[in-house]
């Protein structure tokens, strides 16, 4: 990230958080490999991906990059990430997390 470099905490977050559905370092769990489930999975990652990929955010422009964060903010705010179907498995953000994305 150029211009909006994380700090090393910042990044830990994003990167325990975030990359499976956000980046194109996904690490799929046992039960991606069941069907129906892996069918679900590999969409929800697709359209993760689709809407924010921080594997591209260095080809993005600036204005996107700008665009990109404002939606993280809100989303983050409004409790709309991490998604429910995530986090019943693997947690939620603590609330120190999200201030410290939201800041």
């Amino acid at each position: 990230m150029s211009k909006t470099k994380p700090t090393p905490e910042i990044k830990e977050i994003l990167e325990s958080n975030c990359y499976d559905c956000h980046s194109n370092q996904t690490v799929c769990p046992w039960y991606a490999k069941v069907v129906p489930v892996s069918y679900w999975l590999a969409h929800h990652v697709e359209e993760g991906k689709e809407y924010f990929n921080m594997s591209d955010w260095e080809q993005y422009s600036d204005k996107k990059k700008d665009h990109k964060l404002e939606e993280l903010i809100k989303e983050v705010e409004e409790g709309e990430m991490s998604l429910s179907s995530y986090t019943w498995i693997h947690g939620n953000l603590e609330i120190e997390e999200m201030e410290l994305l939201i800041n």
